[in-house]
């Protein structure tokens, strides 16, 4: 018999964001995604940062048209949202956390 697999409760999220050496726009990208992922998500994230300076091939996979651009790779669907990050309306919306009002 094989052992059934278990559904966790609160999934995990897998974050991606795309950003371009550490110029203002993606340390900020960087800082307000921490901060906002620590307030919504705390302990149910993961964040890779994927600087396009040093690996532009990564680009493509996910469709990159600007910069920063975070992707929410799990829960499923894929989301994606471009800028600084800074309006948490926007993030809640965006990432599927809130309705659109």
């Amino acid at each position: 018999m094989k052992p059934k697999a278990i559904k966790c409760a609160t999934p995990l999220w897998q974050l991606r964001l795309y950003v371009m050496d550490e110029t203002p726009k993606s340390v900020t990208a960087l800082t307000n995604l921490k901060k906002f992922c620590e307030t919504h998500l705390k302990g149910r994230y993961r964040i890779k940062v994927i600087d396009l300076a040093k690996e532009p091939q990564l680009a493509k996979g996910d469709q990159i048209l600007a910069i920063p651009t975070v992707v929410r790779k799990l829960p499923k669907p894929v989301r994606t949202i471009i800028g600084t990050l800074s309006d948490t309306e926007h993030l809640l919306v965006g990432l599927d956390l809130r309705a659109a009002v």
